[in-house]
């Protein structure tokens, strides 16, 4: 049984049937971008904290009261439920007392965006929809594709030029239609709507299809679960199109609307330099315009934001802040995640933490609050970029002489260092 009660716009704000079979708003277009909204006075009656202490589906789907979905899908891949680290040594790095690491990257294709795709498959089985497509840089598409893959369905996956080499092979090997776009995002998104369009396929595109907030959303509740409901002052979110950071502000909202959280998080947007239109906006209180899609972390290197709306308001609800990292920033912090804590984040899915550390230089954030940080995708998604981060691998004689004289040049750089 699903609680969802009405579609609302975020632009015009009237409200529709739950019923009706829409993505955007029949008066706005497609900048519309409607919002689920749900019976929470009903909802209070199967959604309680011994609900959650009864339910052994140690999945995403152990919060499907509180999606709008009308079932389960038979034998998906394990979506959710991943680890929620304290950290061990980070935190006493960059000055924080307390800091949790919510490791998305252990999602069946290595992102948070498999919570999306997984919602999006079973609302085209709902539909009785046998294809589905989107456009990506590249998570958005391995999780549809490899989540599809499992229960049967067929995908197409627009992609621009620069999608990495490790995203393209995991598309690929999920056995997706893949159509590499001569472009930027912008252009593979334009051609995945014309087609979409044009041949009937379900639409899996995040900031069209209103479900797909519902499967993200999860990640919030997942995160205030593991810390006993009891949620940190901060949460840290990478942002591209928006998405993501609008589907955690829902998560928390539905679980304070419940009474089950006293509190929402603080939400900071972390953005990369090299495209940041969301900052920018913020910055100068104006109008999202679009950006250049200059950046490393290709995951949020979205130029024209789908979701401007939703996403400005996750960070103006809570109280929360914009900040920017460059790529250098980023590629130190996959580093520096790596070494400390032992996760292996992409460029886009660390990109939070160089924005946490620079919150924390300025004063932004300060060492006594506590703080959540979600790494939204696995580096092994970009090994290039990671590679950049690392120093090069010394290079010995096959003797132990030379082994010996290696590491006692290397000690003595990385003392100088």
């Amino acid at each position: 049984m699903s609680f969802a009660k009405e579609f609302e716009c975020t632009l015009c704000h009237k409200t529709f049937e739950y019923s009706k079979d829409l993505m955007t708003c029949p008066h706005c277009g497609e900048k519309g971008i409607l919002d689920i909204t749900y019976d929470y006075e009903l909802m209070k009656g199967t959604v309680t904290r011994s609900y959650f202490k009864s339910n052994k589906d140690y999945s995403m789907w152990r919060y499907a009261p509180l999606m709008s979905i009308e079932g389960i899908p038979k034998n998906p891949l394990k979506v959710g439920w991943t680890p929620l680290y304290p950290s061990n040594r980070l935190n006493r790095l960059i000055g924080l007392q307390k800091l949790f690491i919510k490791d998305e990257g252990m999602n069946p294709t290595q992102s948070l965006k498999d919570r999306a795709s997984a919602v999006a498959i079973q609302k085209a089985i709902e539909a009785n929809a046998s294809v589905i497509a989107c456009s990506s840089t590249g998570n958005a598409a391995s999780s549809l594709a490899g989540n599809a893959a499992r229960l049967g369905l067929k995908t197409y996956i627009f992609v621009p030029k620069r999608a990495p080499k490790g995203k393209l092979a995991q598309i690929m090997t999920f056995g997706s239609n893949v159509v590499k776009v001569d472009g930027d995002y912008k252009a593979a998104f334009q051609l995945s709507k014309i087609a979409i369009n044009h041949f009937g396929w379900y639409n899996r595109n995040a900031a069209i299809n209103p479900h797909l907030v519902e499967g993200k959303k999860t990640v919030a509740f997942e995160i205030a679960e593991q810390l006993n409901f009891e949620v940190t002052d901060w949460v840290v979110v990478s942002v591209g199109d928006g998405c993501t950071i609008a589907s955690v502000y829902k998560g928390f909202y539905d679980l304070f609307q419940l009474n089950l959280i006293t509190k929402i998080p603080k939400l900071l947007g972390v953005q990369a330099e090299g495209c940041a239109p969301f900052y920018q906006a913020w910055m100068t209180h104006s109008p999202i315009k679009e950006s250049e899609e200059s950046t490393i972390a290709d995951s949020i290197a979205v130029g024209i934001p789908r979701n401007p709306v939703k996403a400005l308001n996750a960070v103006n609800q809570t109280n929360g802040a914009w900040i920017t990292a460059s790529d250098q920033e980023i590629l130190e912090a996959m580093a520096i995640l790596g070494k400390t804590e032992g996760i292996f984040g992409e460029p886009a899915g660390v990109t939070g933490l160089a924005g946490l550390m620079k919150a924390l230089e300025s004063g932004l954030i300060h060492g006594d609050e506590s703080v959540t940080l979600i790494v939204t995708g696995n580096g092994l998604k970009d090994t290039d970029s990671a590679l950049k981060a690392m120093n090069e691998p010394i290079l010995v004689k096959p003797d132990l002489k030379s082994f010996i004289e290696a590491m006692f040049n290397k000690e003595e750089e990385d003392n100088n260092e």
